[in-house]
């Protein structure tokens, strides 16, 4: 059915239907239902066909999403799909994942102008889920072999994309990660109840059959050192990501039972997979029939929240030291954790951790909002006298993340980092200090989202694709 565009007056925004907090609660599926065709059609139908997208303009890989919109209302679903996965490397995982509300969807000119937004994100689910079903997605086939070889370390979503936009251009890639599965954090960080692995380990299997070698199980540093993976390759890609859990410095923090959130995630995940996990299994990193406490405001916190509800714990309690207006996660998430029993603590931070050896509870300062800091933000004061005591048996660190020090880690000592041991590289060529090295994705730009290291990883390949040619003319001289 073909729909007419600019609809958004007569037609209100819809998403698609969202099983209810009980029954979600009690499964790690994903919680949103897809769209049918005609409703799909109908919303995408909806979008105001802006001379200056809005969307696109916030969107990290400037999506062409008005165009895709367009071919969706008018059934013309195939193009929609060659459209949309023309500027991005996963876009049935960004449509499930991004914080839509904080990019694209929240700056679409009719939302600003109070008809509610298109609902891009479940649009873009909708188009690519169903060029899977139909075969649409097609394999990797470059046009020509080249003699250059690749090697990327870190199979997450900056280091598979730079994989895939290389390998399209002839390249022998080869791809090492510590895990024993591909996919980063999109495997072992992200719940299925947001992103079941099965979507992922499609995208895999396209890349692998595509001639992209993966080494998995490998870790650089223990198993080869940066200088070995160069000399096995004309160029690398370093996109590790941020592992490195950041700590509170407060009394009791040593307790057991006080866990990092991907300590936490990465068993729950694993377990998801059929994995036998000892830690999972004999309590430390389950929640089930526990009070738990969740330290933390983002995206990370609300991923530990959900899993500890469906785990079976006995209540569920996220601390966060601003409101709700401030925190940097997904206001869609916080709905959701709301929906399923979250408790939240606003303005809320930790002073100690009570227990002999494992934890029983923790003592909490009241705090209120006062002057803005350098970022415009305002800053938690404490209220003196307001502390309490909450009962917890499990508390979960989801504080953030820092990189591991790389050049240590590496045995490559002129790798140069930030002060926050980022590493640093020329943002025109993405090239580190070390010539023929680059990097991208967090390891660069710090903890971030999965659509920034889907266009680092994009950047990178075409930076390392001028890099190898440039040689190439070079010895041709």
């Amino acid at each position: 059915m073909v729909e007419k565009m600019l609809k958004f007056v007569s037609l209100g925004r819809d998403m698609p239907g969202k099983r209810s907090a009980d029954e979600r609660s009690r499964d790690f599926h994903e919680i949103y239902a897809a769209f049918a065709g005609a409703k799909a059609a109908e919303q995408a139908s909806r979008c105001s066909q802006c001379g200056v997208p809005f969307c696109q303009v916030h969107c990290p890989l400037a999506n062409n999403i008005p165009d895709w919109l367009k071919l969706t209302a008018e059934g013309r679903l195939e193009e929609a799909h060659e459209v949309s996965q023309a500027t991005n490397n996963f876009p049935e995982i960004c449509g499930r994942i991004c914080p839509q509300d904080r990019l694209c969807e929240g700056s679409c000119v009719i939302e600003q102008s109070g008809h509610g937004t298109v609902t891009i994100g479940a649009v873009e689910k909708y188009i690519n889920d169903t060029a899977w079903e139909n075969g649409w997605v097609k394999p990797l086939a470059p046009a020509r072999e080249r003699s250059q070889s690749i090697g990327i370390i870190g199979a997450g979503p900056a280091g598979l994309a730079c994989a895939e936009q290389l390998r399209k251009k002839g390249y022998h890639v080869t791809v090492y990660d510590r895990h024993d599965r591909a996919g980063g954090l999109m495997v072992y960080g992200i719940p299925n109840f947001k992103l079941e692995k099965d979507v992922v380990a499609r995208r895999v299997k396209r890349l692998a059959d595509g001639g992209i070698l993966f080494k998995l199980g490998f870790e650089v540093g223990r198993d080869a050192s940066l200088d070995k993976i160069r000399g096995q390759h004309d160029a690398v890609f370093i996109a590790t990501g941020v592992y490195r859990a950041r700590e509170i410095d407060v009394p009791g923090a040593g307790l057991g039972a006080v866990v990092p959130a991907l300590d936490f995630l990465i068993a729950a995940n694993r377990v998801g997979l059929g994995d036998t996990v000892p830690e999972f299994d004999n309590g430390r990193l389950n929640a089930d029939g526990k009070d738990v406490a969740v330290i933390g405001g983002g995206d990370t916190a609300m991923d530990c929240v959900r899993t500890a509800l469906r785990q079976g714990a006995k209540s569920v309690t996220c601390l966060y030291r601003r409101d709700k207006d401030n925190m940097p996660g997904s206001l869609r998430e916080v709905v959701n954790a709301e929906e399923e029993g979250v408790k939240f603590e606003w303005l809320t931070l930790p002073k100690a951790f009570l227990g002999l050896e494992t934890v029983e509870g923790v003592r909490i300062a009241r705090q209120r909002l006062g002057m803005p800091d350098a970022s415009g933000r305002k800053t938690p004061e404490e209220i003196k006298g307001a502390d309490f005591v909450l009962k917890a048996d499990l508390v979960i660190k989801a504080l953030g993340f820092d990189p591991e020090y790389l050049p240590m880690k590496f045995a490559a000592p002129k790798l140069t980092v930030s002060k926050s041991g980022t590493l640093r590289i020329r943002p025109s060529t993405m090239m580190t200090s070390m010539p023929g090295v680059f990097a991208g994705g967090d390891i660069v730009r710090g903890a971030s989202l999965v659509v920034w290291a889907v266009k680092d990883g994009r950047d990178a390949a075409a930076a390392m694709h001028k890099y190898l040619e440039a040689r190439v003319l070079q010895a041709a001289e």
